[in-house]
């Protein structure tokens, strides 16, 4: 099964509140709840996941079988449990936060995702590397298992397919580098240019790297809640507290902080009479907590502080504003002041590729072939035991017959022919179980049943020959020419 936030239903603020403790989740997960035998976690800027093995295999990612209510939602509800604690909202919140899937759902969604299909920037590549080390994260805490490591490691290979076949990779990439790559044209070189980041949650550190790999060594970080200088400590950038001083310096201001309007989680609760304070994660319905982080007026000033600095003479260099939260974090009026260009995730989703593009219809097909692929090669998996069972059940009845027809032959010919007749019999019978039990697994119909009636065909046979009147073990009797269930040739 799996439990996925995602930015489809949150906002960036309430998914980094949910992930809170999200590197050891796997492993509180596996040691608290006896159902749950493996664990694999995927934490990035826009989701949290966790994808778990449980006891039952019906359980089992991508297999065709599927959890029952019961058991499905009692794992969810241990999962939020845990998740609440660490992260401080309410049990309620946490569960209700996440989608569950179970059965082939689970491996249609992890493939996709894998793929950059279900990203803000379609086809983005980011996604493929944190797929990849979440595994690798759930090998070093003990917490994988044989059924997670098949479905990642397949998720993978769908994910290169995907990369090589349509070269989506080249034209979708993450929501940050799009939104750098736009305002490149409209900003001094990389070197000079001096940018401003708003917030310190995942994308802001991803806001770093990005800024760094193009060569950008004025960074400075402001966050409304107190954190900058924490952030800006771990990362080696200036954390900065008057958000109007460094914008009147800055000529790039990337904001992703989230904390401005939103879905957010609610906290188990507030005292009596206490407000929620924005960004606090409490549910609020009063106007003056929806707030910008960027409002207009603050720009205006920036802007005006700017060109005092320029003097009569200069001119106050252009600004831009890459708006990356998913609710807004700055006030679309900014985009109306002389000389500063606002762009929001509308804008940078745009230049990604069209989600009904031909290389991303190309992708999608991909991802649909891999995930058949992968879930007949599970039910395969699955079918082999039930082969193994059939197998050790004839050969046993096989042992039994002879054991107690032994006694009953004149000459060590008669009994070597009677034993060869058997064992022939019985080989061609499992031939044959083997193939109607492959086919009925492709089809989803019970394996077990299928097992049962081809065992029948044996038991039939010999009841039959016993059946006979004055028949002894080697004297040839019809052998039934069809199971009773399933049309399982014997003759």
């Amino acid at each position: 099964m799996s439990m996925t936030a995602s930015h489809h239903e949150l906002d960036l603020e309430a998914l980094e509140q949910l992930s809170t403790g999200a590197h050891s989740m796997g492993t509180s997960a596996v040691r608290t709840c006896e159902m749950i035998t493996g664990a694999v976690v995927l934490a990035t800027c826009n989701r949290f996941e966790l994808y778990l093995d449980l006891v039952d295999g019906a359980a089992a990612p991508g297999s065709p079988g599927t959890l029952s209510e019961r058991d499905l939602a009692h794992a969810a509800d241990e999962v939020a449990r845990l998740i609440a604690v660490e992260s401080g909202v309410s049990q309620e919140a946490a569960r209700s936060a996440f989608t569950v899937r179970s059965g082939e759902g689970v491996t249609q969604h992890l493939f996709t995702v894998a793929s950059g299909l279900d990203s803000m920037v379609v086809g983005e590549r980011e996604i493929a590397g944190q797929v990849r080390r979440a595994l690798d994260a759930s090998h070093a805490e003990s917490t994988t298992s044989p059924r997670l490591e098949r479905l990642f490691q397949s998720a993978s290979r769908a994910s290169k397919r995907v990369a090589h076949t349509t070269h989506l990779g080249a034209d979708g990439r993450s929501v940050v580098s799009v939104g750098l790559d736009l305002a490149e044209a409209s900003i001094p070189p990389w070197r000079q240019t001096s940018a401003v980041i708003v917030g310190t949650g995942a994308y802001a550190g991803a806001t770093v790297a990005a800024l760094r790999a193009r060569g950008c060594v004025d960074i400075a970080v402001y966050s409304a809640s107190g954190r900058a200088e924490q952030f800006a400590t771990a990362r080696g950038v200036d954390a900065v507290t008057d958000l109007v001083t460094a914008l009147g310096e800055a000529d790039l201001v990337v904001s992703c902080s989230g904390a401005g309007r939103g879905n957010r989680l609610a906290r188990p609760s507030a005292g009596p009479g206490e407000a929620a304070a924005p960004g606090s994660g409490l549910r609020t319905d009063d106007p003056s907590d929806l707030r910008y982080i960027l409002e207009t007026a603050a720009v205006v000033a920036a802007r005006d502080d700017a060109a005092v600095r320029a003097g009569d003479d200069g001119t106050a260099r252009p600004l831009v504003v890459l708006d990356l939260a998913l609710h807004h974090d700055v006030d679309p009026g900014v985009g109306d002041i002389d000389q500063v260009l606002l762009m929001d995730l509308g804008t940078i989703r745009s230049h990604a590729p069209s989600t009904s593009s031909l290389p991303v219809r190309a992708a999608r097909e991909i991802v649909a072939a891999a995930v058949t692929e992968f879930t007949v090669g599970e039910t395969l998996r699955a079918a082999d035991s039930v082969v193994v069972g059939l197998r050790d059940r004839i050969t046993a009845e096989v042992e039994a017959e002879l054991a107690r027809s032994a006694g009953s032959f004149t000459t060590d010919a008669d009994r070597a022919a009677h034993e060869k007749s058997l064992r022939r019999f019985a080989a061609t019978l499992l031939h044959r179980g083997i193939t109607r039990i492959r086919d009925a697994a492709r089809a989803g119909e019970p394996l077990e049943e299928v097992a049962e009636d081809t065992a029948t065909v044996l038991t039939m046979r010999w009841n039959g020959r016993r059946a006979v009147p004055g028949a002894g073990p080697a004297t040839p009797v019809a052998e039934p020419r069809h199971s009773p269930r399933d049309g399982l040739a014997a003759g």
